[in-house]
């Protein structure tokens, strides 16, 4: 019974996580553009970013984390013969990947706090994508374990979520043209 206890949090740790990984860094976005906007809007902005990524770090992120984590501990602790599987190895690689990629966060939200980040805009889109490509291998890691399939519809999906990550890349780079075109001629 302990076991689904530990497995229910744990995914409720990792639902609020990647909540706020896919967030802050849109935060990020938003908080480098604000640098392009004239005074006052510029320092209003930036205020507001400096609030918002705070918050979403320090009461949500770090405590899912945690979560996370101390519910994964759990889960092994309960059922130690699944260390033996190489899966889990790889999927605990991936998590120290975005363990790193979590701190990475709060050195960044620092350094956009002194005005000392020079990553722009289109920089950190590119950022955010790190967590949603992390996600997806650790939830096919967990769902097919030893046993990843190979057929069309693996292909397909992956050719699917590599073409929806290019679109909102495109997109994005297609407003930001449209912006400097109108303001290139006010």
């Amino acid at each position: 019974m302990a076991y689904l206890w530990f497995k229910s949090f744990h995914i409720v740790g990792i639902v609020a996580w990647f909540a706020g990984m896919f967030y802050l860094p849109r935060l990020f976005v938003y908080h480098a553009e604000a640098y392009e906007q004239p005074e006052p809007a510029r320092s209003i902005l930036k205020s507001q970013y400096e609030i918002m990524e705070k918050r979403l770090y320090r009461i949500i992120m770090t405590p899912a984390m945690l979560l996370t984590v101390l519910m994964a501990i759990g889960l092994i602790y309960t059922e130690p013969e699944i260390l033996k599987e190489t899966w889990l190895h790889i999927k605990l690689g991936f998590v120290l990947i975005l363990l790193g990629y979590h701190h990475l966060c709060a050195r960044l939200m620092k350094k956009l706090a002194k005005d000392e980040c020079k990553w722009t805009g289109q920089q950190f889109r590119w950022f955010n994508e790190v967590p949603t490509v992390l996600f997806v291998l650790i939830v096919l890691l967990v769902i097919f374990k030893g046993s990843l399939p190979t057929d069309g519809a693996t292909f397909l999906t992956v050719a699917m979520v590599l073409g929806f990550a290019i679109a909102i890349q495109l997109y994005a780079r297609k407003r930001r043209l449209a912006q400097e075109a109108l303001e290139s001629q006010t």
